[in-house]
């Protein structure tokens, strides 16, 4: 194991996250895949990994427990979902704005959702990044990365 290897190599999704339509099956896929392919994923306080980050749902809160990949134990932290809420909401209805645009809108009108998309997308990163500050860094395509696979949670299909 090299030092400083502060990387996630594996998310799983814990049983109480639940199971959705097949398109967001894949939808949440992708969102791990993303996140695999490239990231930086630092807990405080830790040699390296590369690390496996598994997700669950409790108590309305979002678990994230983070072992090496041989299964030891790393950290467990516990984030309140309510600060994503409405973010999560406002980034839906944006993407349904955007699906419906780009049957019919003009490249300017579609372009001007996108933008607001992407906006109301790095303010959950940030959102995220800052509820993991002082626990987990995290460069902020990583945080786009995982706020990406928070909102797939979410949706139900």
């Amino acid at each position: 194991m090299a030092k400083g290897d502060y990387r996630l190599s594996d998310v799983v999704l814990d049983e109480s996250i639940g199971r959705a339509s097949p398109d967001v099956e894949h939808e949440r896929a992708v969102a791990i895949f993303d996140l695999l392919e490239e990231n930086h994923f630092e807990p405080k306080g830790h040699y390296g990994g590369p690390y496996k980050l598994t997700l669950s749902i409790a108590d309305k809160r979002l678990v994230f427990d983070i072992t090496l990949e041989n299964g030891d134990q790393v950290a467990t932290h516990i984030l309140s979902l309510t600060p994503f809420r409405r973010i999560v909401k406002d980034y839906f209805m944006i993407c349904e704005s955007y699906y419906e645009a780009i049957k019919t809108a003009s490249p300017t009108k579609i372009e001007a959702i996108d933008m607001g998309r992407r906006g109301v997308h790095n303010e959950g990163s940030q959102t995220l990044m800052d509820r993991l500050s002082g626990k987990i860094t995290l460069d902020f395509d990583t945080a786009r990365r995982l706020f990406t696979l928070v909102c797939v949670l979410y949706w139900r299909g």
